[in-house]
């Protein structure tokens, strides 16, 4: 029995042997694999970071978009009818000349005429200024439209139609399709 009891503590070592052999080679892949879920945590780590400075910088970028845009917005409602005020300033003209013509003629007939001459330069200049920005007159011609006509008496005609416009007491005025102002109008019965 003896025997047996040395070649059992023979057979003891190499057995420890083989299970430290395993024991370490576990180890180190263990700590292989530590390493690479440690390198792989610092690469998500570093792209974290670099996405956070990315987001922070369209995020500014954003910011001073809007804020640009708001400005121009700004400016924009603040000037629209700079265009407009610049084709008005011809009529002024027109007008303070009107004016001042007046100083200088003595003939009352001639300064009447002159005078009309002027006012209806003046006005076709203005309805001109006008409709290249979109204002229009609402015609004289139309047929009664309660959108863009306001009728104020109504009177018995044989020459006009019920309900069309027998005259029109004050013009009103479109900007593009939307009345400005309903024109003042008498139509038949």
């Amino acid at each position: 029995m003896s025997k047996s009891n040395d070649e059992e503590s023979q057979n003891e070592p190499l057995i420890n042997e083989e299970e430290d052999t395993e024991i370490n080679k576990a180890e180190s892949e263990a700590e292989a694999e530590a390493e690479a879920v440690e390198n792989e945590f610092d690469l998500l780590q570093e792209e974290l970071i670099a996405l956070k400075d990315k987001y922070a910088r369209v995020h500014a970028d954003f910011d001073n978009i809007k804020k640009r845009l708001e400005r121009e917005k700004y400016t924009a409602v603040e000037y629209s009818n700079e265009k407009f005020a610049k084709d008005m300033i011809p009529v002024m003209d027109a007008l303070q000349m009107a004016l001042s013509s007046t100083a200088s003629v003595a003939d009352p007939v001639e300064h009447y005429e002159k005078l009309k001459e002027g006012i209806e330069l003046t006005l076709k200049q203005f309805t001109t200024s006008l409709e290249k920005h979109g204002v229009t007159m609402v015609s004289h011609d139309e047929p009664f439209d309660p959108n863009i006509h306001n009728a104020i008496q109504s009177v018995d005609s044989e020459d006009v139609e019920s309900g069309q416009i027998v005259q029109t007491f004050q013009t009103g005025y479109k900007y593009k399709e939307r009345p400005l102002r309903e024109a003042m109008v008498i139509v038949a019965n």
